[in-house]
């Protein structure tokens, strides 16, 4: 089972799990000192099976856990994915500096 929560007002950094259809869960995870919320993705097929309460507590625990960690550096991480017992973070790529002018100093020949 893999649910990945991800940031409100933000996209996924990574391709959802993989899935035919997603489902996007009712109750988001909201961090207990501020405002911030994620919105939970996972298979459909999984949001829909009787079982999915007793299954997917362990895994909504170690997300609540990784998000209310993530307060500590100002919610950096827009995108958590838990599949057993790892959660995985997945930042946004930083922009990369690039030099459009040219240089300061020329050489003299």
């Amino acid at each position: 089972m893999i649910i990945a929560a991800i940031r409100s007002g933000s996209d996924p950094v990574v391709p959802l799990p993989p899935a035919t259809f997603h489902r996007w869960l009712e109750d988001p995870i909201s961090c207990p000192r501020c405002e911030v919320t994620y919105n939970l993705v996972l298979d459909y097929d999984l949001a829909i099976s009787r079982h999915f309460p007793n299954e997917s507590r362990r895994h909504l625990q170690m997300l609540r856990k990784a998000i209310m960690l993530g307060h500590a550096t100002n919610h950096h991480i827009p995108h958590f994915e838990t599949n057993g017992v790892v959660v995985t973070p997945h930042a946004a790529p930083r922009p990369e500096l690039t030099l459009s002018s040219p240089p300061l100093t020329r050489r003299i020949q």
